[in-house]
């Protein structure tokens, strides 16, 4: 025989001895395999079937299924070996401890106009502590179970073996291991209004002025911890999800208690693995709430409701207009309450309203910047209500800047909020924007932006500063367009009141001048009172003006005169 074949044979005879020695080995770890497939299965069920009943709230099942429940069961029943029948007060333990951990992310917190739907009962909010939230807070029964209706539903995204859990059953007794296997399954939630909330990405912490922006979850992965194999041990079921650890106590004073059981992971959600709803998910649901809302009775379900909707997408523009709509007019009726004059005439009524806000604005501010939770109040103040309403009006007005109302609305939410410089630009733009041959809106833009620059020149105390002359120039070019006696009203007794900032308003005739036209325009308002005259003459610092010169003592006097 040729020598290369002697040696060909030899090899092949070599490997074919290592493949026999090997095969018992393969044969082995195929075995190992089925049975790792196996034990796979079972735990895909329990982790399943655990989760169901946790979403349900069946403490029986939970209870059947939870390993830290049957540990307790097992231990103090090893004496008498008798397994009591399964009734909800056998687990209503099990089930307090697993749900204290929920009560956290149960608890709402809502500030001012911030206010989630839903605005009674239970709004699940995770925050900062998602990451640290155990993972039955994810499907537990105040997020319920679907179909039918709103809820959840799961499915299994993974499962994979981990190293053997361990723990004692008595203490100094030998520890045992048993096969665990991690169930990855996630929670998808079905309604986009009532799904539970986190903060958004890159939400960081930095100080508590900043309002953090907000997500409705549509889906995330939790991983559950399954044991399997543990029959033989004396457990009713071969199966049960480590979810919480066994409370344990120190042997003695001093000494570290057990940790029952041991593994390498825990049940948790994977905050990695979060997906939140978006503007096209349920485009049509987020409609329908929009206008559903409109119709609830108390303006903090209305708000709570768009709140919700604007969370989901952002630009949602029915939520943006009845939102804004509807806080400008709460912002308004608060008015009432400071000025407590009455007036009938809609058109005087709203032009009063905005004048109590704008000399607010400009003197003490404690209305527009005191909120609820800095003064400790139970209910919104009107600082809540512009806080809300600022950041919806920016949007409102960025995607539909044809809306002059809203940009009319903004512009004077920026003076209430002594916001300087935008509260100038925004009239600015509305002036050059409204054609000249619509007269009535652009002398309404006019003299608010002239009260957008009194506003300034109010609160800064700089006499010399040229907006006080751009204010009279801009309630001058008013006036001369104006053709509602309301506006003309506005725009006589805007250059009086702008008068009292400039650097030399000596020409007090002028004043008194611009004063009595604006008397003579108030007369010809359909529905006027001659307690709104004497509320605009005593404003405080044109009243403190009015007093110091004997000048004014006629028109004074006429506006004390009583009525009939």
């Amino acid at each position: 025989m040729h020598k290369n074949q002697l040696l060909g044979i030899l090899l092949l005879s070599g490997l074919l001895t290592a493949f026999q020695a090997t095969l018992p080995d393969l044969v082995t770890a195929a075995s190992k395999s089925s049975q790792k497939g196996t034990g796979n299965k079972a735990a895909i069920d329990t982790a399943l079937r655990y989760a169901e009943a946790l979403a349900k709230g069946d403490k029986i099942t939970v209870g059947q299924l939870d390993f830290a429940c049957q540990y307790r069961h097992l231990t103090v029943r090893s004496a008498d070996r008798q397994i009591p029948q399964a009734t909800e007060a056998l687990y209503e333990g099990c089930w307090q401890e697993l749900t204290a951990g929920h009560v956290p992310v149960l608890k709402r917190s809502d500030i001012g106009m911030n206010i989630l739907w839903p605005s009674t009962g239970s709004l699940v909010f995770y925050g900062d502590d998602l990451p640290r939230t155990q993972a039955s807070a994810f499907v537990m029964d105040a997020l319920g179970m679907s179909p039918p209706g709103t809820g959840l539903h799961l499915t299994v995204a993974n499962s994979r073996s981990i190293p053997d859990g361990s723990f004692r059953l008595k203490p100094k007794e030998k520890v045992i291991g048993v096969p665990t296997t991690l169930v990855d399954l996630t929670v998808h939630y079905h309604d986009p209004l009532t799904s539970p909330v986190t903060y958004g990405p890159d939400a960081v912490r930095w100080t508590n002025t900043i309002k953090r922006e907000r997500r409705a979850i549509q889906s995330i992965t939790t991983q559950w911890v399954v044991f399997t194999g543990l029959k033989k041990y004396g457990f009713p079921r071969d199966s049960a999800v480590f979810h919480l650890p066994v409370r344990t106590t120190p042997e003695a004073p001093g000494m570290v208690a057990d940790r029952i059981p041991f593994t390498t992971e825990t049940s948790r959600a994977l905050p990695d693995s979060l997906v939140w709803w978006g503007p096209d998910d349920q485009p049509g649901t987020l409609t329908a709430a929009a206008a559903q809302a409109a119709a609830f009775p108390e303006l903090r379900d209305r708000v709570a409701m768009w709140n919700r909707i604007l969370i989901i997408d952002p630009h949602q523009v029915n939520a943006l207009t009845t939102l804004t709509r509807n806080l400008h007019v709460a912002l308004l009726q608060g008015a009432t309450q400071g000025h407590r004059v009455t007036v009938q005439d809609p058109a005087l009524s709203l032009a009063v309203n905005e004048f109590y806000w704008t000399i607010a604005a400009a003197s003490n501010r404690l209305d527009l910047s005191l909120g609820m939770e800095v003064g400790g109040f139970s209910q919104p103040t009107p600082a809540d209500l512009l806080y809300r309403l600022l950041p919806a009006l920016e949007t409102l007005s960025k995607i539909h800047p044809e809306r002059l109302d809203t940009r009319f609305w903004l512009g004077m939410a920026y003076r209430w909020n002594n916001d300087q410089v935008p509260m100038i630009e925004t009239f600015e733009a509305l002036v050059k924007d409204i054609p000249t041959d619509r007269r009535t809106p652009r002398a309404e833009a006019l003299v608010q932006l002239a009260w957008s620059r009194i506003n300034k020149v109010a609160w800064n105390r700089v006499l010399h500063d040229q907006d006080s002359i751009r204010a009279y120039e801009d309630a001058h070019a008013s006036s001369a367009i104006a053709e509602l006696p309301i506006d003309k009203f506005l725009a006589e007794y805007t250059m009086a009141y702008s008068m009292i900032f400039m650097p030399d308003y000596g020409d007090k005739s002028r004043m008194l001048r611009h004063l009595t036209e604006a008397k003579h325009w108030f007369d010809e308002i359909p529905g006027k009172d001659d307690e709104v005259w004497r509320y605009f003459l005593h404003s405080e610092l044109l009243k403190a003006v009015l007093d110091a010169d004997p000048m004014f003592q006629p028109i004074l006097a006429l506006a004390e005169q009583p009525k009939g």
